[in-house]
């Protein structure tokens, strides 16, 4: 597990040096600097490559359900939405976030993937309401009401989950446009001209008949949690279900589909 340093007098080059050693984050602390590494990289390595006697070590705090790592929250722009949390400096039509571990800061590549695609159709559709399929935090049903769409449906088998997104709704004044539930897509019945699923490769394809049937006449659908690697997979159990293939956009490694309903 990446782990957390802290040095109270970095020589001048530290930032550089700490680079070249593979951190994953670094931010100035005062006088000193603080840093998460991978565990690859020894205390012994960091005291060598920075010329100090000693530094402080204590665990990383981990991200996004351990896919992200950073010092702390931090705002992040993807599109016309900035996300910050509840106490930075930021204009009102930002989306504020509670920090926790659940997934869906913005950081992770499929996050802003899904929320580049909602940008996109949103801008063309006039959307009545979406269907958020593994909302986690809430954030991509929350970013999607905060573009217009009126009503959001957001699901996941997290209880934790679905309270930290609860929270997440009050903050942004959202709580009477999305609707939480417990569950998968066979919780709820009906059919949305909008579905997301950011979750992973296998329950994707598994959940590829109910999706499918969640889908209203011409409705969209954008899929992430996919490693690239992975991305034909998914394409082929949806085309399997008559789904009309749009377009794959790949980032850092990871891959959202977006397709439609052709009937």
């Amino acid at each position: 597990m990446p782990y957390r340093i802290d040095i109270d007098s970095p020589p001048p080059d530290a930032l550089d040096l700490l680079v070249e050693l593979g951190a994953l984050d670094i931010e100035p602390m005062g006088h000193g600097m603080a840093a998460i590494l991978p565990d690859s990289v020894t205390e012994e390595a960091v005291t060598s490559a920075l010329g100090v006697s000693d530094v402080r070590t204590s665990p990383a705090v981990a991200r996004d359900s351990g896919s992200v790592w950073l010092l702390s929250a931090r705002a992040i722009r993807i599109g016309g939405i900035l996300i910050a949390s509840p106490e930075a400096v930021a204009p009102p039509s930002a989306l504020r976030l509670l920090d926790s571990d659940t997934f869906g800061t913005g950081h992770h590549a499929t996050t802003a993937l899904c929320i580049e695609a909602l940008e996109e159709i949103v801008a063309v559709e006039h959307l009545d309401r979406m269907l958020d399929v593994g909302t986690g935090s809430g954030i991509l049903a929350l970013a999607a009401l905060t573009m217009g769409v009126p009503q959001a449906v957001g699901l996941d088998i997290d209880a934790d989950a679905l309270s930290i997104a609860a929270g997440n709704a009050r903050l942004n004044h959202l709580e009477e446009r999305l609707q939480l539930v417990r569950g998968g897509p066979d919780a709820v019945n009906g059919q949305w001209p909008l579905v997301v699923a950011n979750v992973l490769a296998a329950p994707l394809i598994d959940m590829a008949p109910i999706l499918v049937r969640r889908l209203a006449k011409s409705g969209q659908l954008i899929l992430s949690g996919i490693p690239s690697s992975l991305e034909p997979e998914v394409r082929k159990a949806y085309q399997r279900c008559g789904i009309r293939h749009i377009a794959s956009r790949t980032r850092s490694g990871w891959t959202a589909l977006i397709a439609q309903a052709p009937w």
